[in-house]
């Protein structure tokens, strides 16, 4: 079965030899890789690749020649009986090519996507695989896993494949930023220095050298002056969008998240999922204790500066309809929400991971930069010395 790959190797200009496959066959019998398709890919590299130069062309086959097939079903010596029950199930996922996927039609609307699942819902008597209709695996219908459709509920999928799921029924587990990145946050933190507004409050406790030389020159004797800590006295709150697609984008975020909580004394976050709904929370391992969004609009005065971090990339529907929410069914539209909180923090900005040529292709990046009044900001250095100069006015 590995003899096509071996030649498309070859087709690809990789100089692949004889005797280099010959190599990975041997390391294929003595267990090296077995059940492991990482294990193979490094295996399969570390046997055909002898110039770093070829590594990119060597992705590009193998990632075509393995498309889909995650399993070393039919291999001579392999025992179907031990392969592993998650490789099987990875047999069933539907991969469509770009002209297929442009046969697959949607519902299209949001009203008629829920009507029409619960009809399937009352109507499905059992598990189903492949088709366009009933809820299952492996087909187009716009109900189930490992399948595709332009628009559908994703229901029972571990990852997202495409991205394109109008809710998802699945318990999903994020993870908290990490607050202690430090690479790429000097520059970053420099940008938030504009927000800076520096106070002395509380006990005097800072030695005081210009206070002490001009008291020790009044009075003639030493005379000790001390005086209160030069604080930041700019209090934010940010908002950060977690998991799905933002999953792209962690590591410029965590540096954002890290460079922020050494600025910033007064400082509070809270996470929350493509759009702004009736609560959010504070660590993700703990999605269910919820905070809701009403109590921080009464514990927070409007005094507090208002930071949105999230690519806004979603379905319309989660904006702008009851029940769209991708996690839940939530009473008031996204949309309402986030006018309850620009309404009572005055001063709000949106930074936006995606970069603001593609902001146009996407509808609900369009809807959340009218919410935020235009103040959505890509999250770039320039972008991020716009947005301090809006929240400072």
């Amino acid at each position: 079965m590995f003899i096509p790959f071996f030649l498309q190797l070859r087709d690809a200009k990789i100089p692949v030899t004889l005797r280099e496959f010959l190599a990975l066959l041997e390391g294929l019998e003595e267990g090296l890789a077995d059940f492991d398709v990482e294990a193979f890919y490094f295996l399969a590299r570390s046997a055909l690749v002898k110039d770093e130069r070829h590594i990119d062309r060597f992705d590009q086959v193998f990632s075509s020649y393995f498309r889909g097939v995650e399993a070393v079903s039919g291999a001579p010596g392999v025992d179907m009986a031990e392969l592993p029950e998650e490789w099987l199930r990875k047999l069933v996922e539907k991969h469509l090519t770009d002209e297929e996927k442009k046969l697959v039609e949607s519902l299209r609307g949001f009203e008629k996507l829920m009507e029409t699942l619960k009809k399937r819902l009352e109507e499905q008597k059992g598990r189903h695989q492949g088709g366009s209709k009933w809820i299952g695996t492996g087909g187009t219908s716009p109900f189930g896993a490992y399948g595709y459709n332009p628009e559908g509920v994703r229901i029972g999928q571990k990852t997202s494949r495409h991205r394109r799921a109008v809710k998802v029924w699945d318990k999903r587990e994020f993870r908290d930023f990490d607050d202690t990145v430090e690479l790429g946050t000097r520059n970053i933190k420099i940008a938030l220095k504009r927000l800076r507004r520096w106070v002395r409050e509380g006990a005097a406790e800072e030695f005081d050298l210009p206070g002490t030389i001009r008291s020790t020159a009044e009075h003639g004797y030493l005379d000790v002056q001390t005086r209160p800590e030069r604080r930041n006295a700019v209090k934010l709150l940010m908002f950060f969008d977690v998991g799905g697609s933002m999953d792209d984008h962690i590591r410029i975020v965590e540096e954002l998240f890290s460079a922020a909580r050494a600025e910033f004394r007064h400082m509070e976050h809270f996470y929350f999922h493509n759009c702004l709904y009736e609560g959010v929370w504070k660590e993700n391992r703990r999605r269910s204790e919820r905070i809701a969004t009403t109590d921080l609009i009464r514990s927070y005065g409007s005094d507090y500066r208002v930071i949105f971090v999230g690519d806004a990339s979603m379905s319309p529907c989660e904006i702008t309809h009851p029940g769209g929410s991708v996690e839940h069914w939530n009473k008031e539209p996204g949309a309402a929400w986030m006018r309850r909180v620009t309404d009572h923090f005055r001063r709000c900005a949106w930074l936006n991971p995606v970069p603001d040529e593609h902001w146009r292709y996407t509808t609900s990046i369009g809807l959340m930069r009218q919410l935020m009044d235009e103040r959505m900001y890509p999250l770039t250095l320039g972008g991020l010395e716009q947005a301090t100069r809006v929240l400072t006015r």
